[in-house]
C-alpha cells in the first residue's frame, strides 16, 4: 500500500511540475510579444543613452526583426553610421564599410554603457531560456510572477535572468541579469507606452528600458523605443551574404 501511495504521490508531483513549467513557458512567450516577438515582423527605432564613470554617450539605431532574426543598423553618431549587427537565430554578426566581410561577435559584448550587443534586439527569451516560476510578488502594487530564466546556450546575452512578469498584462516590468552562479550584476526596468497594430489588434510595445550597474547606479543606460510598426520583412535582409554587397 505504501509503495502504491508513493507512486501516486510521484505522479501528482510530476504532473504539477509539468503544469508549472508550462505556465512559466507560456508567460515568458507572451511577454516576448511586447518586446518585439511578433511573427508578422517589426521595425522600430532606438535611442541609447549611457552614463559611465562620468562620461555620456548617445547612439541611435533602427531595428528590423522577424521571428529569430534581427537586423540592427546604426544611424548616429556619424562615426558609427553604416555599422550593422545581424542576429541569425543565436549567431550574431557585425559589419561596417571598412570590413571586407562580416565578423562573428558575442551577444554579451559591451555595446555602450550597461547595454550589451544582445540587449539592442534580443526579443525571443522564450527561445533562449528555460523558465520556472519562483514566486508571486507585487511590483508597485501590481501582481507579478517572478520567473527564473536559465540560458539554453552560452551564445545568449545572459546566463541567468530573474524576470518579473505581470500576471494580467503579461509584460516584463523588472529584470535582474545574473552570472552563472546566480549573482546579479545588472538591473533593468521596462515601460510600455507604445502600441502596434497586428491582425487588427492593438498590442502594447516597450517604450523604455533602463539598465543599471548593481554596484554603481550612476553607471546606467536608457533605451528609448520609438516608431514601432508592423513590417513584413523579406528573408533576404537577414541573409549574411547580403551584408557586404
Amino acid at each position: 500500500m505504501k509503495r502504491v501511495m508513493s507512486v501516486f504521490v510521484l505522479i501528482i508531483v510530476s504532473f504539477a511540475s509539468r503544469a508549472w513549467a508550462d505556465e512559466a513557458a507560456a508567460l515568458l512567450k507572451a511577454s516576448d510579444q511586447a518586446r518585439g516577438g511578433v511573427a508578422e515582423g517589426l521595425t522600430w527605432d532606438v535611442r541609447l543613452q549611457s552614463w559611465e564613470e562620468g562620461q555620456e554617450s548617445d547612439r541611435s539605431f533602427t531595428v528590423r526583426a522577424k521571428d529569430v532574426d534581427a537586423l540592427v543598423e546604426s544611424r548616429a553618431p556619424a562615426k558609427f553610421k553604416g555599422e550593422v549587427f545581424l542576429f541569425n537565430d543565436r549567431t550574431m554578426w557585425f559589419f561596417k564599410p571598412s570590413l571586407r566581410k562580416p565578423v562573428a561577435v558575442s551577444a554579451r559584448q559591451k555595446l555602450a554603457g550597461q547595454a550589451a550587443n544582445g540587449d539592442i534586439a534580443t526579443t525571443n527569451y522564450a527561445r533562449d531560456y528555460v523558465a520556472t516560476v519562483e514566486k508571486s510578488e507585487k511590483v508597485n502594487g501590481v501582481p507579478t510572477k517572478v520567473l527564473l530564466l536559465k540560458a539554453k546556450s552560452d551564445q545568449v546575452t545572459y546566463d541567468q535572468i530573474r524576470y518579473w512578469v505581470t500576471e494580467k498584462s503579461k509584460q516584463a516590468v523588472r529584470a535582474e541579469f545574473m552570472t552563472l552562479q546566480g549573482k546579479p550584476f545588472k538591473l533593468a526596468t521596462f515601460e510600455y507606452k507604445n502600441t502596434v497594430v497586428a491582425n487588427g489588434r492593438k498590442l502594447p510595445f516597450v517604450s523604455k528600458m533602463v539598465i543599471e550597474d548593481v554596484k554603481n547606479k550612476n553607471n546606467r543606460s536608457i533605451m528609448y523605443y520609438t516608431k514601432p510598426r508592423i513590417v513584413a520583412h523579406p528573408a533576404a535582409i537577414f541573409n549574411i551574404n547580403n551584408l557586404s554587397r
